[in-house]
């Protein structure tokens, strides 16, 4: 009896043991799936959204479905009207304050329609001119001085604003002596000053017109002989138009060609600024190539003759001091 009963705790003994070892091993395998199911997330899909439940009917897209495209795109249609008319009525107002500016100063009412015939032989008007600004000069080909100077001063402004702008502005020569010069001496004579220069004749009536629409003065000697030298009185100006045919400026001898391109510069990008448009001054090259025939005076092309062309005593179109 003494010794069966120590053998008989050993084993007791040992049965605990194993118990205790199988409950813990237990508990420490139970602890992480228990873990992991309260804490995992649904299967994720192909780009990472969470996979719905079979059966549930699918949602939208995403937040640019069809009625937001739709409102998405009549705002960018509504938009777009409204900056287009915003900047077209802006542009309005700029223009109105430029014409404001210009008759607040009270400058004359300078230029006009006129009809007369280029140095490529075609005819040419005011509107030739309109799109762009222009310079326009009244001399004659025999001057020996004043009108070789201001037309080289106009040719340096036309380049100069040409750097900053492109070519905006067309110089433009207009004879006040038609009996001598014809197409042919007028084409020989701008040669010399710039290469986009136009020059411009007619009939001894048909300048006198454009001279009166201009303000300028001119006068020749009573029963001058277009074959002999004679001189021409005439005002010396040249006169800045705008893109739509109206009197900006006009620049007399005494202007430097610093000053008159300072003042031209000004204009140009006034004109820029208020949104109006403004093309590219190519006169001559249009007048000669747009299919527009030649003109038929046959006398335009002709050697002057000995026949006096001129009336005895040619009043002047006006008085240049209304400049």
């Amino acid at each position: 009896m003494i010794l069966w009963r120590p053998m008989s705790q050993a084993r007791h003994a040992v049965r605990r043991t194993a118990a205790a070892q199988a409950a813990a091993l237990l508990s420490r395998a139970s602890v992480p799936a228990i873990t992991m199911r309260a804490f995992s997330s649904p299967t994720n899909g192909p780009h990472g959204q969470p996979t719905p439940p079979r059966g549930t009917p699918p949602g939208p897209a995403g937040p640019f479905n069809l009625p937001a495209a739709v409102l998405f795109i009549a705002t960018g249609v509504g938009l777009f009207y409204y900056f287009k008319h915003e900047k077209a009525r802006m542009a309005e107002v700029k223009k109105q304050q430029l014409e404001k500016e210009q008759q607040s100063v009270g400058r004359p009412r300078i230029g006009g329609p006129f009809q007369l015939v280029s140095s490529t032989g075609h005819p040419f008007s005011d509107e030739d001119l309109l799109g762009s600004f222009s310079l326009i000069y009244f001399g004659f080909t025999n001057c020996p001085d004043i009108c070789p100077e201001e037309l080289d001063k106009m040719s340096t402004v036309v380049d100069d604003v040409a750097r900053e702008h492109g070519h905006v502005i067309n110089p433009v020569f207009v004879t006040c002596d038609p009996a001598r010069d014809r197409v042919p001496a007028v084409a020989e004579y701008i040669a010399d000053f710039h290469p986009r220069m136009i020059g411009l004749t007619g009939s001894y009536d048909d300048i006198k017109r454009a001279c009166k629409g201009y303000r300028v003065y001119f006068s020749t000697p009573p029963g001058a002989d277009p074959t002999s030298d004679y001189l021409v009185d005439h005002s010396i100006f040249f006169y800045l138009m705008d893109p739509e045919g109206r009197f900006v400026d006009a620049f007399g001898k005494a202007s430097t060609a610093e000053e008159v391109r300072e003042k031209v510069l000004d204009y140009v990008v006034r004109w820029k600024q208020s949104g109006l448009p403004l093309g590219e001054a190519n006169a001559k090259v249009k007048a000669a190539t747009d299919g527009r025939p030649r003109s038929t005076n046959k006398e335009l092309f002709s050697e002057p003759s000995a026949v006096p062309s001129i009336p005895p005593a040619v009043q002047p179109a006006t008085s240049d001091r209304l400049i």
